[in-house]
């Protein structure tokens, strides 16, 4: 006759353990993704209000940077106010040298908003540094080791998380050499 062990759970109980254990790490890689996010924006919204805009100029800000060129008609449509209250906000950035009116070349009557020159010269240089420097400021604060073990982890959590798997991130083995 068989007798059953009490101290080994059913195959059934183990995979619910291992699933609540999972979920439980899950939820956790959530909340510190969602911290590190949080501190990345904290950091980008502190350079931002140095430019002195309010919230509805960076919304207007962030419309007209995306397009190459918009109409204050769609711009409006776009951040959902009102013709006239875009266009107001509109003026004083111009005045301000954030963004510029320029003639569409496809169509001479309409008018197209776009980001000023030191605006864009901003956003192709500083932009990405306002991005990184954060990672290195932290990354500084620990050896290479961890900082490579770091990448490895969320190289492979990206990879797990993306359709192609590992084939989506060239740079997987970049470092493994310094």
């Amino acid at each position: 006759m068989k007798q059953k062990s009490k101290n080994h759970p059913k195959p059934a109980a183990v995979s619910e353990i291992r699933d609540s254990e999972l979920r439980q790490i899950a939820e956790e890689v959530e909340r510190q993704l969602s911290l590190i996010q949080r501190a990345m924006r904290q950091k980008f919204r502190a350079e931002v209000e140095r430019g002195n805009l309010t919230g509805p100029q960076r919304l207007v800000m962030s419309v007209v940077v995306r397009h190459d060129g918009i109409s204050l008609k769609q711009l409006s449509q776009a951040v959902s106010l009102a013709h006239s209250t875009v266009s107001g906000i509109v003026d004083r950035l111009v005045k301000q040298k954030f963004l510029e009116r320029k003639t569409d070349e496809t169509d001479r009557r309409l008018t197209l908003l776009v980001a000023s020159k030191p605006v864009r010269d901003f956003l192709s240089t500083q932009m990405h540094d306002l991005a990184v420097m954060p990672f290195m400021e932290a990354l500084h604060q620990i050896n290479r080791v961890k900082a490579k073990e770091i990448l490895a982890a969320l190289q492979l959590l990206a990879s797990l998380l993306t359709p192609g798997g590992s084939d989506n991130f060239p740079t997987a083995h970049k470092f493994e050499e310094m």
